[in-house]
């Protein structure tokens, strides 16, 4: 049914124009008016030498060529074209001898356009009809035997062999049939006589060639008159004239003249349309009087360019003649002109290239030449450029780089402008998003974070929270905190801290220990979910604050029943002599490390006391004989926290200046473990102080005669060792813990009461571990008495 009319069948010539993005040649159809809808026309694929898989894929679809309706469709899965509405040729083309409608094949994925002709073949579904059904003629009977009467022709809305081809006169006796192309003419065959028959009726058939054939009657009433023997003649055959398309009702086109040569009535002509379509009715009226043709409706260029008209004009007797009345529409700018988005990608990804096609736009006007030109542009300054393609056909293209993050949407305003005068133009909005991609790594609000928590805080408390944007979309932007793996005092960092990896919130998953760890730096990450997922660090600084959570831990003297130490006072000490002093430490920092020494209990109130914050014990008065020998001083060490903790040792002092007067030291307290070592210590010393008994009375003897006071005893510096000292201890200036060194004679009695050693007291080099009491064991003594050999003055 279908033939391709290809202009290049050569396939290289084909490839070719596809990348020129060309329009390849026609290809038409012909098929008759009234098929069914669904009805297939043809085979558009084979025709255009396409694979029928290959029309969805790019595209494929009918677009009418400046019409609003379109009768055919295209099956894009087997590349049939097929009827979509009901064609009716006579409604469409009248009873022009072709009818043809111009379509448009679009594809897309390279671009390309066909031309496709429908040729509409008439069937024959009209019968032929003539304009009255009874037609009248007044005949005088002085009619000539030949006399010719014009009878207006049947008219057949179908066109060809389907129109009327025949017509048939009933028989009769006066009349027989001549017909000449469109001419019907009566022809006298026998003479009238109105005294024998005033009136004939003839019936008259009009035949069309269709198959089966079709045709229509009419009555022909003959009323014998008295001679009228002229007919009205027009003063043309033909009559031309112009109309200005959407001209205003009663506005003249053009007018008929006709005249006859008879007299009074057979000589008054009148003027009617003869056959016309009820459309041509509506358009245009004619004076029934003088012949004047005017517009009584809207005439549209666009829909027709040209009006053909039969004017007839018939005397007061009947006699009548045609002539044609031909009138030109003229165009005017009075369309503008139609955007039509053919194609528009649904999103656009940010990183596409410069020139990406994104967009097909087609342009129609209706009216011609400089009316119907078309000129395109965008109004905004966008991204965008309008590239000319076929015929009425633009690509959307992009001209720059997008960013989804300072644009996401854009609203482009279409302008298309037409050459009339004055210029019409309307305008589109096409509204394109941008898509996203993974092309921005997360970002921290800080470049570093830095939280406080105090000490001993409770496992799973919140210690502070980071936050990092991303700007991307969804799944790009949503941001993920993890952990990165490092090392905190040799352990997992995970073992100190967590964090929520949809909040960024950070929690400690152990209870801190300031004395143990004081500050430390982990990494925190941050991911977003792309592909390839993007990412950024960001350091934490922990710091950990201190707490009031240890207590004064008293190094020397060591806390009661743990130590053989007992200080000798001279009573010849003068008031304000530093006999001892208390030596503590505390583990906290700060004011919780600032420690205070009180007296809470002695065995005479008023003579001693304590240096609040040095600890040093000194006299507040001199001596008495009253004032017994054995004092015993509990000293209470408090630190400066809130609340504020303490501890407390016993301090036992001797006075005396005789060893030999001091009583069997029998309540000092030892450890039991090592009490057996310590009596054979004991021992040992008593045997060696029998061999130097006498030397060492001497020196005594020496030294108390040179000075009337023995101050330097108690005012000499005696070392406090280092190794007093546990580990994680610092001293604090202002808070007495070990704020100046002090040296100190320590007075030791070995059981014998007749002579007096003096001792320089040693310790051991062993660092005192945390949350334990400095002890003296066995080999302390063994010390002591190296010691005291070394340093025997003389």
């Amino acid at each position: 049914m279908g033939s391709k009319m290809s202009l290049f069948p050569s396939r290289i010539f084909y490839f070719l124009f596809l990348l020129l993005h060309s329009a390849h040649g026609d290809v038409s159809f012909s098929f008759p008016e009234e098929m069914k809808r669904g009805s297939v026309i043809g085979n558009l694929a084979k025709d255009l030498g396409l694979e029928a898989s290959a029309l969805s894929g790019r595209k494929a679809r009918i677009d009418a060529d400046g019409s609003g309706k379109r009768y055919c469709d295209l099956n894009v899965r087997n590349g049939e074209l097929i009827v979509a509405d009901r064609i009716d040729r006579e409604g469409l083309c009248d009873d022009r001898a072709s009818c043809v409608l111009k379509y448009e094949v679009v594809l897309e994925n390279p671009l390309e356009l066909h031309r496709i002709n429908l040729h509409i073949q008439d069937v024959n579904d009209n019968a032929p009809l003539f304009k009255d059904d009874l037609i009248d003629l007044e005949i005088r009977e002085s009619a000539v035997k030949g006399a010719r009467f014009v009878i207006e022709e049947a008219h057949d809305a179908d066109v060809g062999q389907n129109s009327v081809q025949q017509y048939l006169l009933k028989k009769n006796d006066n009349f027989v049939l001549s017909v000449s192309g469109n001419t019907v003419e009566l022809v006298l065959d026998n003479e009238l006589d109105r005294e024998q028959k005033q009136d004939i009726n003839l019936l008259l058939t009009a035949f069309d060639g269709g198959s089966p054939r079709r045709s229509g009657t009419a009555v022909i009433h003959v009323t014998v008159l008295d001679a009228n023997d002229n007919s009205p003649v027009f003063s043309q055959a033909v009559y031309k004239g112009s109309l200005p398309e959407n001209s205003p009702p009663n506005t003249i086109v053009i007018n008929v003249s006709a005249s006859d040569a008879d007299e009074g009535v057979n000589g008054n002509v009148t003027y009617d349309f003869g056959h016309v379509t009820e459309h041509v009715k509506k358009l245009f009226s004619i004076d029934r009087k003088v012949g004047a043709i005017a517009v009584v409706g809207t005439v549209d260029y666009e829909s027709s360019t040209s009006y053909e008209l039969r004017v007839k004009a018939k005397d007061g007797l009947g006699l009548s003649s045609y002539a044609k009345v031909i009138i030109s529409i003229t165009d005017m700018n009075d369309n503008a002109p139609v955007i039509n988005l053919k194609s528009l990608s649904n999103s656009v990804a940010e990183n596409v290239s410069p020139g990406t096609e994104v967009g097909i736009i087609n342009v129609q006007d209706r009216d011609s030449e400089k009316n119907g030109k078309v000129r395109c542009s965008i109004e905004q300054n966008v991204p965008f450029k309008l590239v000319p393609s076929i015929k009425n056909y633009y690509s959307l293209v992009t001209t720059g780089q997008l960013d989804r993050e300072l644009v996401s949407d854009y609203n482009i305003t279409i302008s298309a402008t037409d050459e009339g005068s004055p210029p019409l133009s309307s305008s589109k909005n096409v509204h394109l998003s941008v898509a996203d991609i993974n092309d921005n790594p997360p970002v921290f609000e800080e470049q570093s974070y830095s939280t406080y928590v105090s000490e001993n805080n409770k496992a799973g408390s919140t210690l502070c929270s980071v936050s990092a944007r991303d700007p991307d979309w969804r799944q790009n932007g949503t941001v993920i905190y993890s952990l990165l793996p490092s090392e905190v005092n040799s352990a997992p960092a995970s073992s100190y801290i967590s964090v929520n990896g949809d909040t960024g919130v950070i929690h400690a998953v152990r209870s801190f220990d300031y004395e143990h760890l004081r500050s430390f730096q982990v990494h925190v990450m941050a991911r977003d979910n792309g592909s390839p997922p993007l990412s950024s660090n960001v350091s934490i600084s922990v710091f950990i604050l201190d707490v009031n959570d240890n207590s004064p831990q008293i190094l020397y003297p060591a806390p009661e029943g743990n130590s053989f130490m007992t200080e000798l006072v001279p009573k010849a000490a003068h008031a304000g002599s530093v006999v001892s002093k208390v030596i503590a430490v505390d583990a906290d920092s700060g004011q919780n490390a600032w420690l205070s020494y009180h007296i809470v209990k002695s065995t005479d109130p008023g003579l001693f006391t304590i240096g609040l914050h040095s600890g040093e014990i000194r006299t507040q008065r001199d001596i008495l004989e009253s004032d017994s020998m054995k004092q015993n001083l509990i000293v209470a060490v408090k630190d400066n926290g809130q609340p504020p903790l303490s501890a407390t040792c016993s301090m036992y002092l001797l006075i005396s200046d005789n060893l030999a007067e001091v009583p069997e030291l029998k309540d000092i307290s030892y450890d039991d473990k090592n009490s057996k070592l310590t009596s054979y210590l004991i021992i040992a010393l008593v045997s060696v102080s029998t061999f130097f008994l006498t030397f060492i009375i001497i020196v005594l003897g020496v030294r108390f005669c040179r000075r009337r006071k023995p101050r330097l005893l108690f005012d000499g510096a005696v070392a406090i060792p280092g190794a007093y000292l546990p580990p994680n201890y610092a001293d604090v200036d202002g808070t007495g813990t070990l704020r100046s060194t002090y040296n100190y004679d320590a007075y030791l009695t070995t059981g014998s009461r007749t002579s007096d050693f003096k001792f320089v007291s040693s310790y051991n080099d062993n660092t005192l571990p945390a949350g334990q009491t400095l002890r003296k064991s066995p080999s302390d003594f063994d010390e002591m008495f190296g010691d005291a050999e070394g340093s025997t003055e003389v």
